[in-house]
C-alpha cells in the first residue's frame, strides 16, 4: 500500500531535488532556496529556508551522519551547511565557474563530489572542505552521481549518455554509453548483492534518461578484469523522458519520476510495475526513499513535494493511485471522491460519503465541524485525517494553473523575463543575468555549454510584448 500523507507547497518555483537524512527531509528549487523539514510531522525547521545561492539550486544531499547538508547551484558553487542549525560552513567554488548540477557525500563522509555543466567533476575533502582532485567527463554536462556503499568508487552520468566509474583517486575505471539521448539520474543500491554460485560480490545500479528508459545494471569487481558494468534489464512504464530514479533502502524496489507526470515503483528482481502514482500536475523531477522510515518523497515542476507512506512488503502488481488533478476537484463526481478516499487509505468512509452525496464541491467545503455533526464521524483521529486531506486538496486547487509559460522564464534565473535579450546562441535571457554571466569571463552558452561566437545581446522586443499581453490577461 502506498498512501499520500502530506503535500509540501512552500517553494515558489520548480522543485529540483529532495533528500532524506534519518530525521529530516531537504528540498531545493529554482527559487534559489533549500527548505528543511522534520520527519516527525513534516513541519519546516526554524532555520529554514536556507538562502545563499544567487541562482537556481539543482541538488542537495545530507552527509551520512545527517550533520552536514550540501547544495549546488547555477551560480557555480556548492554550499555546505550545518544541518543542525542552518549555519553556512563553506562556499566551494567550482574551479571552472560552471553551473553545478549534482553533489554527493561519500558513505564514509570522507569526500564530497560536485559535478558541473562543463563536464568537470571535483572531489572535495569533507573535513577540511578543500579541493582534493578534479577530472572531466569526455563529453557533455555532468548531471548525475552515485557512490558505492563502500565508498571505494562512484559513478557519474552525463548529458551525452555516458556512465563513468571512478575510484577515489579520480581514475576512470570504466565508461559505458548507457542512454542514447543522455543520462538524467543514477543511483546505486546501498545493499551489495552476493552471488552464491560464483562467490562474487556486486552492486545494483539504476540509471534513467531522455530515452524514456530506466536501466538496471550490475557493477562487478574481478581481480583480472577490474571493474565491469553489466546490463540486467530495462524497466518500462513511462511514456516520456525519465528524470529521476532511486532505490529503496533494501534494494528490492526502484522508484522513478518522469516528464509524463507519473511516479512508478518497480520491483527490481522482476522489473514488474508495483504502483503508479499520478498526483503531480507537471514533470516529476526528483524522488527519494527515506533510509530509516517508510517514506517516499516526490518533487515536481508543480512546485510541490508529495510525501507518501509505503508498505511494500506485500505489493500488488499494477496498483494505480489515480490522478486527482486530471479533473478539477470541484468537478469530481461521487465516484471520484470514493477513489480519492481509497487513495488516502480511508476506504471505510466510502459508503458514508456516498450516502451523503459528497461530490467534489461538497468535499472542498467539509470542515472538522461538518465531519463531526453532519457526517457523524466520531473518531477524532479519523476526522483529522480527512480534514488534512481536504486541506491539501484546497491547497492544490488554489494553485491551479497560473504557472508562467516556460518560454517567458529566463533559463539562468528561472524568473519571469523583464528585459529579455537574445544571445548569440539563439536563446533569450534576462539582460542583467546574461551580462553577469558574461562578466565572469564565461564565453559559453548557459543552455548548450558551447562557445558563444559573439557577446552581443539584442533586445527581444517581440517576446517582451508577448509577456506584457500575458500579464494583462492574468490581471483581469
Amino acid at each position: 500500500m502506498v498512501t499520500l500523507i502530506h503535500t509540501l507547497a512552500d517553494h515558489s518555483d520548480d522543485v529540483n531535488y529532495c533528500a532524506f537524512s534519518s530525521s529530516c527531509l531537504a528540498t531545493c528549487s529554482l527559487d534559489k532556496t533549500i527548505r528543511v523539514y522534520s520527519l516527525n510531522n513534516f513541519d519546516e525547521l526554524p532555520y529554514s529556508p536556507l538562502r545563499g545561492h544567487t541562482y537556481a539550486v539543482h541538488c542537495c544531499c545530507f552527509s551520512p551522519s545527517g550533520h552536514l547538508l550540501a547544495s549546488c547551484s547555477t551560480d557555480g558553487t556548492t554550499v555546505v551547511w550545518d544541518a543542525r542549525d542552518g549555519r553556512m560552513l563553506a562556499v566551494l567554488e567550482q574551479p571552472s565557474g560552471s553551473p553545478v548540477r549534482v553533489c554527493r557525500f561519500s558513505p564514509d563522509s570522507t569526500y564530497l563530489v560536485s559535478g558541473a555543466a562543463d563536464g568537470s567533476v571535483v572531489l572535495w575533502n569533507s573535513q577540511s572542505l578543500k579541493l582534493c582532485r578534479s577530472g572531466n567527463v569526455k563529453d557533455g554536462s555532468l548531471v548525475a552521481c552515485a557512490f558505492s556503499p563502500s565508498g571505494s568508487f562512484f559513478v557519474t552520468g552525463s548529458s551525452c549518455g555516458d556512465l563513468t566509474i571512478w575510484d577515489d583517486k579520480m581514475r576512470c575505471l570504466y565508461n559505458e554509453k548507457a542512454h542514447d539521448l543522455g543520462v538524467t539520474c543514477c543511483d546505486i543500491s546501498s545493499q551489495p548483492v552476493s552471488d552464491g554460485e560464483h562467490g562474487l560480490g556486486y552492486f545494483q545500479m539504476a540509471s534513467c534518461g531522455q530515452d524514456n528508459q530506466i536501466k538496471l545494471w550490475f557493477i562487478l569487481f574481478a581481480d583480472s578484469s577490474g571493474v565491469e558494468l553489466k546490463y540486467k534489464h530495462t524497466l518500462s512504464g513511462h511514456s516520456a523522458p525519465v528524470l529521476a530514479c532511486a532505490f529503496s533502502y533494501d534494494g528490492h524496489t526502484v522508484v522513478s519520476g518522469s516528464v509524463d507526470k507519473c511516479v512508478i515503483i518497480h520491483e527490481t528482481s522482476t522489473g514488474n510495475t508495483l504502483y503508479t502514482l499520478s498526483q503531480h500536475t507537471r514533470y516529476v523531477t526528483t524522488c527519494a526513499f527515506a533510509p530509516d522510515s517508510p517514506f517516499l518523497a516526490t518533487g515536481s515542476m508543480d512546485k510541490t513535494v508529495n510525501i507518501w507512506q509505503c508498505d511494500l512488503k506485500q505489493p500488488c502488481a499494477g496498483n494505480t493511485v489515480e490522478n486527482d488533478s486530471k479533473v478539477s476537484v470541484e468537478d469530481w463526481s461521487e465516484d471520484d471522491v470514493s477513489t480519492w478516499l481509497c487513495a488516502q487509505d480511508l476506504e471505510d468512509l466510502v459508503g458514508l460519503f456516498k450516502m451523503n452525496n459528497v461530490d467534489g464541491k461538497k468535499l472542498l467545503n467539509l470542515t472538522k465541524e461538518s465531519l463531526a455533526h453532519e457526517l457523524k464521524i466520531e473518531p477524532l483521529g479519523l476526522r483529522r485525517r480527512v480534514a488534512q486531506g481536504v486541506a491539501d486538496l484546497r491547497m492544490r486547487t488554489s494553485r491551479v494553473s497560473v504557472s508562467v509559460p516556460d518560454e517567458f522564464l529566463c533559463p539562468i534565473t528561472r524568473e519571469l523575463l523583464r528585459e529579455p535579450v537574445i544571445a548569440a546562441d539563439g536563446y533569450s535571457y534576462e539582460k542583467e543575468a546574461m551580462e553577469n554571466w558574461i562578466s565572469t569571463k564565461r564565453r559559453s552558452s548557459p543552455m548548450t555549454n558551447l562557445p558563444l561566437p559573439s557577446l552581443v545581446l539584442t533586445p527581444n522586443r517581440t517576446l517582451k510584448m508577448a509577456i506584457s499581453r500575458w500579464l494583462e490577461t492574468q490581471q483581469r
